[in-house]
C-alpha cells in the first residue's frame, strides 16, 4: 500500500442511515481533482479497526477522519476538532466508536484533525431495518464538510458543489458567495 502524506477517511455505514455520512463526503472527493500528496479513503464501517492501515508515521503528516457524531448541534451541523484536543473518551459516535483513544496515541506524530457532521438519526446496527438515505439536513452538510477538509489541508478549490435534488457536479462560483 501506498501512504501518502496527507490521509483522509470517511468513516461509516451507508446502510445505516445518517452514519453514512463519511463514505458519502469521500464519493463527492472523489470527483474533485487533488494534489498528488493526498489520499482520500472510504473507511466504511470498519474505519475504526482499519484506519490506522492507512497511516505511516515516517510518511503521513496529517490525517483527517469524517464521521457523525452527536455534539448537542442542529442536525447537519459541522464541527472541526483538533486532535490535539482530543481527550480519550471525548468523542463517541452514535455507535461508540472506541478509535479516539487510538488517535490520542497518534496525534503527536500525524496532525489529526476530526470533521463531524451533527446526524438527523442513525439507525441502530442491532435493527433490523436499513435506510441507505441520509436524511436531508445531512445530506446538505456534505458540501460545508468539503469545505472545511479542502481549507484543512490548504486548497482552494474554488468551487461550490451542489447536492439538492440528486448528485450534481461541482460548480465554478465567483468570489461573492
Amino acid at each position: 500500500m501506498l501512504h501518502s502524506e496527507i490521509v483522509i477517511v470517511g468513516c461509516g455505514n451507508p446502510l445505516f442511515g445518517d452514519d453514512g455520512f463519511g463514505p458519502a463526503v469521500i464519493e463527492e472527493m472523489e470527483k474533485l481533482t487533488l494534489p498528488d500528496n493526498v489520499s482520500i479513503q472510504d473507511g466504511g464501517a470498519g474505519a475504526p479497526h482499519f484506519i490506522f492501515n492507512f497511516l505511516n508515521p515516517e510518511v503521513t503528516k496529517k490525517l483527517i477522519v469524517v464521521d457523525i457524531a452527536d455534539f448537542n448541534a442542529k442536525p447537519g451541523s459541522i464541527s472541526r476538532i483538533s486532535g490535539n484536543d482530543l481527550k480519550p473518551g471525548a468523542y463517541v459516535d452514535p455507535h461508540s466508536w472506541d478509535g479516539v483513544d487510538q488517535l490520542c496515541r497518534i496525534k503527536e506524530k500525524i496532525d489529526t484533525t476530526l470533521v463531524m457532521c451533527q446526524p438527523t438519526r442513525v439507525i441502530d446496527k442491532g435493527d433490523a431495518e436499513v435506510d441507505m438515505e441520509l436524511s436531508e439536513a445531512v445530506r446538505n452538510a456534505i458540501p460545508k464538510a468539503i469545505q472545511v477538509i479542502l481549507e484543512t489541508i490548504g486548497v482552494d478549490y474554488g468551487t461550490t458543489i451542489n447536492l439538492q435534488e440528486g448528485r450534481q457536479p461541482a460548480e465554478t462560483c465567483g468570489k461573492d458567495r
